[in-house]
């Protein structure tokens, strides 16, 4: 087996897009990042950015990784995409977009219901899921546009995600990774493909079939980089495009996730917990379990929206003194972030803060976040700690539903993204969840994933599970500390896993009393 073949993967994430290059057993040999402004806002709640502000940055990454490979370009096998989730994108007859794209942290809705049948109506009703049905309509960016920009849906050739979007400009071809596929979109997840023509979502949302792209499996080739792609970016023309997944399917996979008693926590823009299965699981009834990167399996996941964008929040609100010494000495703020995690014991004395700031997992839309415990000894250094603190015991409890839903024990936690980098945050992470916790050999999980993919569609590997176990490798392990263990469980079971039940009463308040 020749292990001398390279693979470039292109991440569009929240906050960047990196294009990295990884060799035949997984190791990173080249990597660029271009920092983005992951969105603007005209009104309240709106989250949107243009989506050829996003090809311009991929196009940046592509031309600033090539100065630094140490190899030729001409001995990358393949490329492949992965994208944050749900951002949509509509396109014009013309193969450009008609407006902005929305990105997954636009929180507008609709106020009208979908056209169900009686029978539908009565059938999801009875099971409870009619709510989620009215969700889904209500959140669903097709519904928006057609209802507030009619002229703009009128004109509509396709409806994309930013993974879709992406493919079409390196090949010309409108195809997407069916792991790729998370979105409101009349997407069947049981069977991995698009619905059914019965099938309810079709009259949830305007979407029709032609407006969609062919979605194919990890693995699959979606096409090759047509000439204009290859001078804007750099990549070889003809280079064939691998189908992989988003970066969350391509992160689990990065980890060496492949089976249920293995959790992947992923500290990134949004964080969550996923375990691997090939059977079709929903974590939340009616929430369904996404495709995994390795066709014909499942990520069962939950998540805490806006997860570690909370410290690019406390960056911008209260990091001037680590943005300053960081431009000083050349390193990131966050990295600085780690001491004010270490002069702070566990438990932040007694600063609790519950990290739903978006509706996650199925809370209602009048879900905040919120600190309680505050005294005259607390600092911002407090703060901080009490916000690392409990996004992970959003998480532990994450952990918990799952096993309870799964009927299997996690006994294995590999954490990825931005957050893992830090040693404190990882430390914090098996003190709460009380058990060994691990980094995988790279962070870059998600280019990773997207790397294997493309070494099993060149056949360079004859399946994932061989591609995995050759590509992903476990790096440094963190113990729990008892005392600390100890601690963190009673202020779990006491005072976390109590505060929404007992705050949601306000939050609801809140919302009638402010509209927001």
């Amino acid at each position: 087996m020749d292990n001398q073949q390279y693979f470039l993967s292109i991440d569009n994430g929240t906050q960047s897009v990196r294009a990295m290059v990884f060799d035949g057993l997984g190791q990173l040999i080249a990597k660029s990042k271009v920092d983005i402004e992951p969105y603007f806002s005209e009104q309240p709640g709106w989250a949107e950015q243009h989506a050829d502000y996003f090809w311009a940055a991929l196009c940046d990454a592509c031309q600033a990784l090539w100065p630094q490979l140490p190899v030729s370009k001409d001995d990358i096998a393949a490329v492949s995409v992965t994208t944050q989730r749900a951002t949509a994108i509509a396109m014009g007859a013309d193969n450009q977009p008609l407006r902005p794209a929305i990105s997954w942290l636009d929180q507008r809705q609709v106020e009208t219901k979908p056209t169900l049948s009686a029978l539908e109506s009565a059938l999801f009703t009875l099971v409870r899921a009619k709510p989620l049905v009215d969700l889904m309509h209500k959140q669903a960016e097709a519904n928006w546009i057609e209802q507030n920009e009619p002229n703009i849906w009128n004109k509509v050739h396709k409806f994309v995600l930013l993974s879709g979007y992406h493919n079409y400009k390196l090949t010309g071809e409108y195809k997407d990774a069916i792991a790729s596929t998370v979105g409101f979109v009349p997407f069947d997840y049981k069977t991995q493909q698009w619905a059914g023509k019965k099938d309810w979502k079709w009259r949830a949302m305007p979407i029709t079939q032609e407006m969609l792209p062919e979605v194919l499996p990890a693995g699959a080739e979606l096409g090759k980089i047509n000439p204009q792609a290859a001078t804007e970016t750099g990549i070889p023309e003809g280079l064939p495009l691998i189908a992989s997944g988003s970066d969350k399917a391509c992160e689990v996979l990065g980890t060496g996730c492949t089976d249920a008693h293995t959790g992947s926590l992923s500290y990134g823009s949004l964080a969550t917990i996923n375990i691997a299965t090939d059977k079709y699981v929903e974590a939340i009834p009616f929430y369904p379990a996404y495709p995994g990167v390795i066709p014909e399996t499942f990520n069962i996941e939950m998540m805490v929206q806006r997860g570690y964008w909370m410290v690019s929040w406390f960056k911008q609100e209260f990091g001037l003194l680590e943005t300053q010494q960081g431009e000083q000495q050349k390193v990131s703020p966050e990295s600085l972030f780690d001491q004010l995690l270490a002069d702070v014991p566990a438990g932040s004395d007694g600063l609790m803060l519950q990290p739903y700031w978006s509706p996650s997992n199925g809370d209602g839309p009048e879900t905040r976040g919120a600190i309680i415990g505050f005294t005259e000894a607390h600092t911002r250094a407090h703060l901080y700690r009490a916000m690392i603190e409990g996004l992970t015991f959003a998480l532990r409890e994450s952990k918990e539903l799952l096993e309870k839903r799964s009927g299997k024990a996690i006994n294995r936690l590999v954490v990825s993204g931005g957050g893992s980098q830090s040693d404190q945050v990882m430390q914090i992470t098996a003190d709460i969840f009380g058990m060994p916790v691990y980094r995988p050999h790279t962070f870059e999980t998600s280019s990773l994933g997207a790397a294997i993919a493309s070494a099993v569609g060149v056949g360079m590997y004859p399946n994932f599970v061989t591609a995995v176990g050759q590509m992903t490798h476990e790096g440094e392990s963190f113990e729990p500390i008892e005392a600390n263990s100890v601690l963190y469980n009673s202020l779990y079971q006491k005072v976390y896993k109590k505060m929404y039940g007992q705050l949601k009463p306000s939050y609801e308040a809140l919302q009638s009393i402010t509209g927001r």
